[in-house]
């Protein structure tokens, strides 16, 4: 059974998948901006919500921060740029693709 857990690394802008320690894949981010910049520490993934509209594209997966997750876009221009009021974006693509993979509970690692 694999042990999935997620790192966001915020200086390169990429989430990682790790399958125990080893990185089994990666996506581009669009993070918080200054004054709104996304928060680092320890987190779990606490609720999932397809087609959730707006900006938040075509999923939504909720951080155990709350207010705060990890979700898709309605501007895929904003991926790799510091946009967001704190949460990570993605493409929609790779968000569906991301939550069919990560179960509830799964270990969110975000890093300056």
């Amino acid at each position: 059974m694999p042990l999935y857990r997620i790192i966001v690394d915020l200086s390169d802008r990429k989430l990682y998948l790790l399958d125990g320690n080893i990185v089994v894949n990666e996506y581009p981010v669009g993070i918080g901006k200054m004054l709104t910049q996304t928060p680092t520490g320890e987190y779990t993934i606490i609720n999932k919500q397809p087609d959730p509209g707006g900006p938040f594209g075509a999923f939504w997966m909720g951080l155990s921060k709350p207010h705060y997750g990890i979700h898709g876009n309605n501007d895929p221009s904003s991926i790799g740029r510091e946009v967001s009021r704190g949460c990570i974006r993605m493409y929609n693509e790779d968000v569906v693709s991301l939550a069919q993979i990560v179960p509830l509970r799964t270990r969110v690692t975000i890093r300056p």
